[in-house]
């Protein structure tokens, strides 16, 4: 595991092992390094993000909202098993709940704050730091105080009846009282957690157009202005519900264009209950489309696809035929399809326990990792395109000095491979031709990366056109130029 190989490291620069000491100090250095930088937007393309000493940082990760088990140790030992499987594949991004039960810190009375629970969050930001793993820091989910339906959503304790500040959900967000009190709830993470360079980001609230009260977005204004005053070296961000309506566009319009919020994010699922079509098809149209959606706001901000994967009809439960993807074939368009669609990191999936670590693909994220080896995506300041084909959809990023393209089979979909139970097909004998690059491409050495078998080969360009070689499901195309 990765914490050992470091314990390993730190053991031999104590002991002054010779033989292999400049390489080991390196490594030791170089990961110290890279822990102690905070992730920023980049200042070389607005677009991506990188660390504070300009090095590349791409997101590749998932929810991973809080453990379970029968007491704390147990939930905690399953944590870090995650976090180890996650990390020990590439992985460096986890998004967490602090308002979930096992972490939540304001579980008995409205603005009192629980060091003891704190300390399981503790815990967490630890083994994300040994795994040199980024955490975003969700502070709330909510979405009513009553409420029958729904009962992971409540939160009575902030009614007056229960001795909190508001009378009810719109005075949660409009009433002045309530505001200043999540200030000082804002404030006392601060306190805690200040100027830690493992959290990725602070988001204020999961969905929070699902809790359904007045004033909510002028409340995130207001809320993002002060996270961004308490938490000056972390970003900071808000989210909103699945994009499956088109109700939902002028909402993210609003808030992908809000000036403190410093990354859009998008949620999205496979949800055959959804207002949307292209939430009912191909895994990898929908995560890729939902990333378009964004980008046409024109914020020039970092997008990412913050919570996806596939639930039973409008969301009632995790999807029945994860059980059937043993390959990880959702996972694995959720986690691609993004990125070469335009975004600054994967797609981060839900159901972490359910399908990820059910089905053990974590190998997933580092075929993603592999594919994306030594890429500094601000460096080519990338533009997203899709190429026609007839076989398959083609999604490239043609930078300045690298062209990477995604290719995934037509034929290949979650309906046909889990559904109706088709296998993968070769797709052999296929020519990719690359418009308007003859120049750059001609004779050039193209590299091809096989997510499924893990392997790189070479090929060479022809004019602007490319022979692939045979894969099933998907391949990646890497030239440098």
């Amino acid at each position: 595991m990765r914490a050992r190989r470091v314990f390993e490291i730190c053991l031999c620069l104590l002991l002054g092992s010779i033989a292999l000491r400049p390489r080991v100090v390196w490594a030791a250095e170089n990961f110290l390094r890279e822990s102690q930088r905070f992730v920023k937007v980049s200042a070389r393309d607005g677009r991506y993000f990188e660390l504070t000493n300009s090095r590349p940082f791409v997101p590749i990760g998932l929810n991973m909202i809080a453990p379970y088990g029968n007491n704390e140790q147990e939930a905690l030992q399953r944590m870090e098993q995650w976090i180890d499987n996650l990390s020990e594949n590439r992985g460096n991004y986890i998004r967490l709940w602090l308002s979930h039960n096992f972490f939540d810190i304001e579980h008995e009375r409205s603005g009192q704050y629980d060091p003891d629970k704190a300390k399981r969050i503790d815990a967490v930001l630890e083994m994300a730091r040994t795994h040199n793993v980024r955490v975003k820091m969700t502070i709330e989910h909510f979405r009513h105080f009553f409420r029958d339906t729904q009962s992971w959503a409540a939160k009575p304790l902030h009614h007056v009846s229960r001795g909190g500040p508001a009378a009810d959900i719109d005075d949660f967000f409009q009433g002045r009282k309530s505001r200043d009190e999540f200030k000082k709830k804002l404030a006392w993470y601060a306190d805690r957690y200040g100027s830690d360079p493992v959290i990725f980001a602070w988001e204020l609230w999961n969905e929070m157009d699902t809790v359904r009260g007045k004033g909510y977005m002028e409340w995130t204004e207001e809320m993002l202005a002060e996270l961004r005053r308490l938490f000056p070296k972390n970003l900071v961000t808000q989210s909103l519900g699945s994009f499956d309506d088109d109700s939902k566009r002028e909402r993210y319009r609003r808030l992908s264009l809000m000036t403190d919020n410093d990354f859009a994010n998008v949620h999205r699922y496979l949800d055959l209950g959804a207002s949307l079509d292209v939430c009912k098809g191909p895994v990898d149209i929908m995560a890729a489309d939902a990333i378009r959606e964004l980008k046409n706001f024109k914020s020039a901000k970092p997008i990412l696809l913050a919570e996806s994967g596939a639930v039973e009809p409008s969301h009632t439960g995790p999807f029945k035929l994860y059980q059937k993807d043993k390959a990880g074939i959702i996972l694995h368009d959720v986690i691609f399809a993004p990125f070469f669609a335009g975004a600054a990191g994967t797609g981060q999936t839900w159901h972490w326990d359910h399908y990820v670590a059910a089905n053990n693909v974590w190998f997933q994220f580092d075929r993603f990792a592999e594919a994306v080896k030594e890429i500094d995506p601000s460096a080519e300041h990338f533009e997203a395109t899709m190429i026609d084909h007839p076989r398959l959809r083609i999604y490239a990023l043609e930078g300045k000095h690298t062209l990477l393209a995604w290719c995934r089979d037509r034929q290949n979909t979650w309906r046909t491979e889990l559904a109706e139970g088709t296998p993968p097909s070769s797709v052999t004998s296929v020519v990719v031709s690359l418009p308007g690059m003859t120049n750059q491409l001609n004779q050039s050495t193209v590299s091809f990366y096989n997510p499924w078998l893990n392997q790189w080969s070479k090929g060479q360009a022809e004019g602007n056109s490319i022979a692939l070689p045979a894969f099933t499901r998907s391949v990646v195309i890497k030239m440098r130029y």
